[in-house]
C-alpha cells in the first residue's frame, strides 16, 4: 500500500511517521515466499480417503506419514502442485481394466472433494493463468494429474471423461509394462510404446493435456518426444549420471528433451540404493490399508515405520545428495528445463528434507549456486507453465 504523508497538522505527521516505521520495521518477505512454487508430483490423495486424517490440519512428518497438508503448505511455502491419481496395477484384463477404472474414478471425485473443502484455502485449477490468479488471490492451487494410465483400459474416450473431471496431465505407464507402453522396470514387452500407446499420444495431443514420462523406458521416453507435437516433461525422476537406475534420465535424453522445449522435475527418490527389507515391505502392505485402522492402530503403525526408518531408512542419504542431484540436472538441462517434482507421499524425501517444510532451504541453495531470480523463478514454476499453456495452445489440432 502506497502512504501518503501530508504535514498539514503535527498530529497527522506523527501518525504516518510511526506508520512509516512500523511497515520498515516488519521483515520482508524472503524469495521463496515472494516465488510462487509448485511441486509435479504430490501423491497426497492416498490420505483422502482415511477419515481419521485431514488434508486441512497441520501434521508433523516425525508423528505422521503424510509429507503434504494445507498446514505445510503454509510452512513451507509451497504454493501448488499436481496431485496424483495413482493407481496400483493389475492384471492387463478386462476386469483388471475395470476395477482400476472404478478406483481411478473414485480417486478423481475424493480429490475433487477434499480441495473443494476449503474453498478459502485452495483452489482446483486447469490452467496455468487460473493457477497465477489464484497464487495473487492468496490461495493454495491445486492441479490434477494421472500416474499410469493403466485404468482407462483400451478404451482412449476415458480421457476426456478424466479431462472433464480437471486433469491436465498423465503418463502412460508405472513400475510395469501395460496396454499402452513399457515401463523403466519392465521387460520390455513393446519396445517402447504399444500400438494403443501411440493413439494415446495422440489424444493426449488432441485434448491439451501435458505428456509425464516419468516411469517409461528408454524406448517409450525416445518414442513419446519423438511423436508429441507438443513438451513433454518429467514429473519425477533424476540424473542418471549420478545414479544409474532405470527410473533416472542419462545425459543425452535430458538434452534432446531440453531440445524439445520439455523439462525434468527433481525426484527425491532414486538417489541412492532402495534399501526394501521383509519389516519395510511388511509394514508398507500395512500402510498402504491404514484408512481402515482405528486411530490407535494408525498411531503404533506410524511409530513403528518412524522406528525403522531411523535404523534402516528405505534411502540412507540427504539433503546433500537431493541438492548435488538437482544441480547436476541444471548443468545439463539449464534453467529453462528443470522442475520440482520430489515425489512427496509417494517414497520421497530423505534426512534433512523429510517434508514439504524443508522446501525454503532449496530455494537458499539455488541462490548460493549463484542462480538468479528469475531463473529460480522458472525451476519452482515457470518451465512447468510453460508446457501447460504450450499444450493448451495445440489442443484440437
Amino acid at each position: 500500500m502506497r502512504l501518503i504523508c501530508l504535514p498539514l497538522l503535527a498530529l497527522a505527521a506523527a501518525s504516518c511517521s510511526s506508520t512509516i516505521a512500523r511497515e520498515a520495521a516488519a521483515p520482508p518477505q524472503s524469495l521463496h515466499q515472494r516465488l510462487m512454487t509448485l511441486d509435479t508430483h504430490l501423491d497426497t490423495p492416498v490420505w483422502f480417503s482415511n477419515p481419521n486424517w485431514k488434508f486441512g490440519d497441520r501434521h508433523d512428518w516425525e508423528t505422521d506419514l503424510a509429507q503434504v497438508d494445507l498446514g505445510r503448505m503454509d510452512t513451507g511455502a509451497l504454493d501448488g502442485g499436481m496431485f496424483v491419481i495413482y493407481t496400483a496395477q493389475k492384471d492387463v484384463t478386462p476386469q483388471g481394466f475395470a476395477d482400476a477404472k472404478a478406483f481411478a474414478l473414485k480417486r478423481l471425485d475424493e480429490i475433487r472433494k477434499t480441495l473443494g473443502a476449503y474453498p478459502n484455502r485452495i483452489a482446483l485449477v486447469t490452467t496455468a493463468d487460473q493457477a497465477i490468479r489464484a497464487d495473487k488471490a492468496g490461495l493454495r492451487f491445486g492441479f490434477i494429474s494421472i500416474e499410469n494410465s493403466y485404468p482407462l483400459g483400451e478404451d482412449l474416450s476415458l480421457l476426456k471423461t478424466f479431462y472433464d473431471g480437471g486433469v491436465r496431465m498423465a503418463g502412460p505407464v508405472h513400475s510395469k509394462d501395460n496396454q499402452f507402453a513399457d515401463s523403466a522396470t519392465g521387460q520390455a514387452t513393446w519396445k517402447g510404446l504399444s500400438p494403443l500407446g501411440k493413439q494415446w499420444v495422440a489424444e493426449m495431443n488432441r485434448l491439451g493435456m501435458v505428456i509425464d514420462g516419468s516411469h517409461s523406458s528408454d524406448a517409450t521416453f525416445d518414442q513419446l518426444l519423438e511423436l508429441s507435437k507438443t513438451p513433454i516433461i518429467l514429473s519425477h525422476s533424476g540424473p542418471k549420471a549420478l545414479w544409474g537406475h532405470n527410473r533416472n534420465i542419462d545425459d543425452d535424453r535430458i538434452r534432446k528433451l531440453a531440445a524439445k522445449g520439455g523439462a525434468v522435475c527433481m525426484n527425491s527418490v532414486f538417489l541412492t540404493k532402495m534399501n526394501y527389507t521383509d519389516e519395510r515391505n511388511r509394514l508398507s502392505a500395512l500402510v498402504d490399508k491404514i484408512g481402515t485402522l482405528s486411530p490407535g492402530e494408525q498411531a503404533k503403525l506410524t511409530a513403528q515405520v518412524r522406528a525403522l526408518d531411523k535404523v534402516a531408512p528405505v534411502q540412507d542419504t540427504d539433503f546433500e545428495n537431493f541438492m548435488t542431484n538437482l544441480l547436476y540436472l541444471l548443468k545439463v538441462a539449464g534453467p529453462d528445463h528443470v522442475c520440482m517434482g520430489a515425489d512427496w507421499d509417494g517414497g520421497g524425501g530423505v534426512r534433512g528434507f523429510e517434508d514439504i517444510t524443508a522446501l525454503p532451504k532449496v530455494t537458499e541453495r539455488l541462490v548460493a549456486a549463484g542462480y538468479s531470480e528469475a531463473d529460480i523463478a522458472k525451476i519452482w514454476s515457470g518451465n512447468v507453465l510453460r508446457i501447460m499453456r504450450a499444450a493448451d495452445a495445440a489442443k484440437g489440432k
